[in-house]
């Protein structure tokens, strides 16, 4: 099948440039706009970046690999040169969330998106030990979105997906909805903040003394087990005293009404502020 990669020469086009190279499934053609990423295509893979129109001739996929802000205005741009039928699959639901790509039923839009390496993992090699990204060497599950077009088509999106995030060992089929609640609301809003939050307070331990390595060590060991605790990981318990301060920890650190960042209005405020 051929499949158009606009943004070939990007960060993240490069990612999936590495691995369509592995998957004689698609005929792939790069799209690339600036001459550091044309460079970056001839040296590291070989292949000479061609114009859109070339890429969007025939094409039965068009993967945008491009920032969430540019997605509505280059789907709009391309939109009137994709054959019927065809699947538009970009690799983030921020847009489509927020009703950027354009209208056009007679096309399919998919959304394919990395869960990323997981922290407790069976990895040995170790290149998938320090692949903390994904796409690599490290195994990792996908999350996939069918937004519009015939169910048959999901197979074909998540056919993709597996290719461009390789290797994939468990693919999870959400709603676009759902998909917002997972990103941005858990992982970026949730887990992103609490994790700033976690290194803030690593810094300030240090500022009173504690030497950084030994309050490194302290926390990511700590870490390690009771997030194997609290994620079902390993079945064990905290001590007494561990959850008498967590049970006065959590109203000091967490407003009554966190949760609200869950909630329809502030999803949708999230992602509009993203996109």
């Amino acid at each position: 099948m051929k499949l158009a990669l606009f943004g070939a020469g990007g960060k993240m086009g490069m990612r999936l440039s590495a691995n369509l190279k592995n998957a004689p499934e698609f005929e792939t053609l790069h799209v690339e706009v600036s001459d550091e990423g044309r460079a970056r295509l001839k040296e590291a893979f070989g292949v000479e970046a061609v114009a859109p129109d070339t890429a969007l001739r025939d094409a039965d996929i068009i993967v945008l690999a491009v920032p969430d802000t540019l997605i509505g205005k280059i789907s709009r741009e391309i939109i009137d040169k994709v054959k019927p039928g065809a699947m538009l699959f970009v690799l983030d639901g921020a847009a489509p969330f927020a009703g950027h790509l354009p209208e056009r039923h007679d096309v399919t839009y998919f959304v394919s998106h990395p869960c990323h390496p997981p922290i407790w993992n069976d990895e040995t090699d170790p290149e998938a030990k320090k692949d903390y990204f994904g796409g690599i060497a490290a195994k990792q599950g996908i999350v996939n979105v069918l937004v519009q077009g015939p169910e048959d088509d999901y197979a074909l999106g998540e056919r993709v997906g597996r290719a461009i995030y390789a290797p994939v060992v468990r693919s999870h089929r959400v709603t676009l909805k759902q998909f917002a609640l997972l990103e941005p609301g858990l992982s970026e809003t949730v887990n992103g903040s609490l994790m700033l939050v976690l290194r803030q307070a690593m810094d300030e331990v240090v500022k009173k003394g504690v030497s950084y390595d030994c309050a490194r060590d302290f926390l990511l060991g700590h870490m390690n087990i009771m997030g194997a605790v609290m994620f079902d990981e390993h079945k064990g318990v905290f001590s007494d005293a561990a959850n008498k301060a967590i049970e006065y920890g959590v109203p000091v650190l967490m407003k009554d009404d966190w949760k609200r960042c869950f909630d329809d209005d502030e999803i949708a405020a999230s992602v509009d502020r993203i996109t």
